[in-house]
């Protein structure tokens, strides 16, 4: 037994040991498998081994010591918690033997979290579920979890787009503050704020769109004049109607974007407000910001002026039909539509082929690439997947579009405060590659300056038909950086502008409504409450999370429609590759599947420069753009990712199409 002094020097020796032990402070980045890691805020990365990882969850921020375990290697100790970031998280609840847990389905918690018998809210086997951690596993490695929602079961029409709003904690449902807000407000309340602004009912202005478009928020027109044209893009104009920092704009901004799920869409406003009272339906007075501009006979722009107007929409037409317009046909719809609206489509379509011809020569453009439309059966789930054709009518509205946009981006770079969208071009982290690759199959561009908005736009423009060993334009755009929003004018390089935003879509997409406060503001004094840096991020990691939403869900429902493909061979390009294998989209329907290098012959290596996957022995080669024969091989179900398999030409060992190898 110790004595007290021994008591006493053991207690001063704890003591001394943990006041001289070294914590470091970091954020806990989960793997695939049960070990992770710890992002230290000095910015290294520290092992955590399985019986850490254990005690921990994705996005913690905790204290870790550090400690040899091998010459030279060393891991992670959980010292202390500091926050926990996960709060809420789905998954399958799972009942073995006298055990309920939940088997999560949020990337990195690789383990069951058992559920105590009070808070499981009747949930059955198999069930998914809405849950929120109720004790931390900090202490010993065994968290629990309460159940918040049972979302449904497998198989139930509709299971999928209600799994993926639980997942990215989505609100298909209005606060109750918000719905008394759009449920108040009637055409009266339009009326009432038509004062002050320019009554332009007797204008021919019309919306393209889908049959199905209800929220609809441009309209346009053009008329001739001695250097061009007079384009007039009027938008619809929420914000007369909302207030600053009222309920329904707090809920835009937390929902940044309307997303287009197939089949229903969740919107960023009230259907009140998106599909009528603000919608530019036809043949009723709605409030509208107008931009007017000058177009040039060369497509280059003009003057431009804002104006808060009241407009009334002579036509709700459809792509089909203004494309079947512009290319001379004539039909019973075509015929009735009045001189006025005929002779304003006329316009646009010239207005619209010299700001794109504009474009092409001193900007850049998009390339075309094949678009799919879902279709869906009475089960939520798809039945066909089509192709959705871009015509000239599309393109029509694009122009007017980006003309309007960047008059706005214009305007605001003049002004104390802006909402810019900028981009950056190439990856920063690529550049020594990227200089590779032009060294090696493209040297005459090998000294031009990327990062300068010229150099960018040569670089894109001249790889475009550049033959080589190679696609060089594929793998460039293989290596673009994200776009990203920022307060100040800055270069969007993949457009090839000099600045840009966006305010044409105001029912949809919050930035636009916020920038439409700002041009209010500036010009007419109008009420506004500015954001600051910490709500931008929000603001942008919202949209983001809408994106991965809707990705999220189609990647499910093109799994399950790819179980119906059967063992038919079927035509694609590879679109992506990585180490492991590559990706190749089909030609007939866009979807994507994985072919695994597990499942070719040999050894293959992974050339960063080129984005190649090389035969070590044989020098076989698999590349962007390379057309491949494939068949349905399965879906991994966890990452809902469709497998394919390469179909081998029999007579020559190689996959039939063209081998760049």
């Amino acid at each position: 037994m110790l004595n007290a002094d021994a008591l006493s020097q053991l207690r001063q020796l704890k003591s001394d040991i943990k006041e001289n032990k070294v914590v470091f402070p970091g954020t806990v980045k989960a793997t695939n498998g049960r070990f992770g890691f710890v992002a230290l805020d000095e910015g290294r990365d520290v092992f955590l081994p399985p019986e850490e990882m254990q005690k921990v969850l994705p996005g913690d921020r905790v204290n870790v010591t550090e400690h040899e375990v091998e010459k030279g290697k060393t891991q992670g100790v959980v010292d202390e918690l500091l926050e926990t970031r996960l709060n809420t998280f789905v998954g399958r609840y799972l009942v073995k033997g006298k055990g309920h847990f939940v088997v999560p389905e949020t990337p990195g918690i690789n383990r069951w979290i058992f559920i105590p018998p009070k808070e499981r809210m009747n949930a059955q086997q198999d069930d998914y579920i809405y849950c929120q951690i109720h004790r931390h596993p900090i202490k010993d490695g065994k968290g629990q979890a309460r159940v918040l929602r049972v979302i449904g079961k497998a198989g139930e029409p509709g299971i999928e787009r209600a799994f993926t709003l639980a997942t990215f904690d989505l609100a298909d449902t209005w606060p109750e503050p918000v719905r008394k807000q759009a449920d108040a407000l009637t055409e009266s309340d339009l009326t009432s704020r038509e004062a002050g602004r320019e009554d332009r009912t007797d204008r021919p202005y019309v919306t393209i769109d889908s049959p199905g478009t209800q929220d609809m928020d441009d309209a346009l027109l053009a008329e001739p004049n001695a250097t061009g044209w007079t384009l007039s893009i009027a938008i619809a104009d929420p914000t007369a109607v909302i207030e600053p920092d009222s309920p329904a704009e707090q809920e835009a901004f937390n929902r940044a974007t309307a997303i287009y799920f197939p089949g229903e869409p969740l919107p960023m406003l009230p259907d009140s407000l998106s599909t009528r009272l603000c919608s530019l339906m036809p043949e009723v007075r709605r409030l509208a910001l107008v931009c007017d501009l000058q177009v040039n006979n060369d497509g280059s722009l003009g003057d431009y002026r804002f104006h808060q107007a009241v407009i009334q929409s002579k036509g709700k037409l459809s792509y089909e039909l203004v494309s079947n317009l512009i290319e001379g046909r004539e039909d019973d719809e075509i015929k009735a539509l009045p001189e006025p609206v005929a002779n304003s489509l006329d316009q646009l379509h010239q207005a619209a082929t010299a700001l794109r011809k504009w474009r092409a020569e001193h900007a850049l453009l998009s390339a075309d690439r094949p678009e799919f439309r879902l279709r869906l059966d009475e089960n939520k789930r798809i039945r066909l997947i089509e192709p959705s054709v871009q015509n000239e009518a599309h393109r029509l509205v694009e122009e007017c579009m980006v003309a309007a946009n960047r008059c706005a981006a214009d305007f605001l770079t003049g002004q104390a405060s802006g909402l810019f969208i900028q981009h950056p071009g190439l990856r920063d982290d690529r550049a020594d590659n990227i200089r590779a690759l032009l060294e090696a199959h493209a040297p005459h561009l090998a000294g031009v300056d990327a990062h300068q908005a010229e150099g960018f736009r040569t670089l894109m423009k001249e790889t475009e038909s550049l033959e080589a060993e190679v696609p060089v334009k594929a793998i460039l755009s293989r290596q673009l950086a994200r776009a990203e929003l920022g307060f100040e004018p800055a270069p969007h390089q993949g457009m090839g502008l000099s600045a840009y935003t966006t305010f044409t879509s105001p029912l949809r997409k919050f930035t636009d409504f916020y920038v439409h406060r700002l041009i209010k503001a500036a010009l007419w004094g109008t009420p506004m409450k500015p954001l600051n840096a910490g709500q931008l991020e929000l603001l942008q990691n919202a949209q983001l999370r809408a994106r991965q939403a809707a990705n999220s869900l189609e990647a499910w429902l093109k799994s399950d429609y790819a179980k119906t493909l059967g063992e038919t061979p079927m035509a694609g390009v590879i679109s992506r590759t990585v180490p492991a294998g590559f990706f190749v989209r089909l030609d007939a329907n866009g979807l994507e599947g994985f072919v695994s290098c597990k499942d070719l012959e040999g050894k293959y290596s992974f050339d960063p420069v080129t984005l190649r996957l090389i035969h070590n022995k044989n020098g076989r080669i698999f590349q962007l753009e390379q057309p491949v024969t494939v068949t349905f091989a399965g879906v991994d179900e966890e990452r809902r990712q469709i497998n394919f398999k390469l179909v081998e030409a029999p007579e020559t060992g190689a996959s039939e199409g063209p081998d760049n190898g």
